[in-house]
């Protein structure tokens, strides 16, 4: 270490005053001012931003350390604003810090609380409003069920004969093609309706002798549909049956019954609200077993439930 300028001595004054809670920063640099020759740096402390009892005109710094710390300063980084330079001095030649602001008013958790509130309380309030539409929608169309008429039942194949089960037993056997047509009206003014029926059955003495389906289509509002579905049986056995019908195919009458369930669905929001029905239908006719004409059924000859 180097020996101890005028101006360090100078300085380190033990008469000048000092704040013990004063914050410094040092910093190490070349002295360029420094009259000694000596290039090695030396360690100084520079007050980060003096207390008022700090006077700015105060002596206890000579006039060489005075601009030796003034060259060190220039050149360092001010920590108070982020830049290089001299800092600003009030008009007492203080220098002026920057004061630490406090965080936010605690009437902003409060503002935040209740914006959260308020934007809590319209989503439900929607909800309700939303959910109350939909159930009136859902009330309007409960009313509009799809309405049925069957037509007529055509016969295009007729075959009655002995034969065995699958298990080998011997048991009159019927085969029989048959067609049925049927009209569907859906008299809803505001949405269409999905029509299906999964098993449509042309049934002899609890016995069903053909199935068929109608495969699912769509139908527009306000309008009318003729839909046909074939009936197919082959060699079903009719077992302790078979006695009645041989009597009733002798006559060349065999009363019968269609018995079928039509399922209608329709999608008055969308998928968020649906109107589904479910309608029963069951005719009794009787099928000529000489002659392949179609069958017209009469009104009262079917129930729709």
């Amino acid at each position: 270490m180097h020996a101890k300028s005028d101006s360090d001595v100078t300085s380190y004054d033990p008469s000048s005053p000092r704040s013990p809670k004063r914050a410094a920063y040092y910093v190490q640099s070349p002295s360029r001012d420094s009259h000694d020759g000596d290039k090695s740096s030396s360690m100084q402390p520079t007050p980060a931003c003096n207390s008022p009892i700090d006077s700015p005109l105060h002596q206890s710094y000579g006039h060489h350390s005075r601009a030796s710390s003034a060259s060190r300063v220039s050149g360092s980084y001010n920590f108070a604003w982020g830049k290089k330079g001299n800092r600003k001095r009030n008009d007492k030649g203080w220098p002026e810090c920057k004061v630490i602001e406090e965080e936010g008013d605690f009437d902003d958790g409060g503002k935040g609380l209740l914006r959260r509130t308020q934007a809590s309380l319209a989503v439900l309030g929607f909800v309700v409003i939303f959910t109350l539409f939909c159930l009136i929608i859902w009330g309007v169309s409960r009313p509009y069920k799809a309405q049925l008429r069957v037509k007529s039942l055509t016969v295009h194949n007729f075959y009655f004969g002995a034969g065995t089960d699958l298990t080998g037993v011997p048991t009159k056997m019927l085969t029989t093609n048959c067609s049925m047509k049927m009209t569907v009206y859906n008299p809803a003014t505001f949405f269409g309706i999905r029509v299906s029926s999964k098993s449509v059955n042309l049934m002899y003495s609890d016995i069903a002798v053909a199935t068929g389906e109608l495969k699912k289509y769509h139908q527009q509002r306000k309008s009318h549909k003729t839909v046909s579905v074939n009936l197919q049986g082959n060699k079903v056995p009719l077992y302790g049956a078979g006695a009645n019908l041989a009597g009733s195919v002798d006559n060349g009458e065999v009363p019968m019954k269609l018995d079928f369930e039509v399922n209608s669905r329709g999608n008055v929001v969308g998928k968020l609200v649906r109107s589904k029905h479910r309608r029963r239908v069951s005719c009794s006719v009787t099928i000529n077993t000489h002659s392949n004409k179609p069958i017209k059924l009469q009104d009262n000859a079917c129930i729709y439930d």
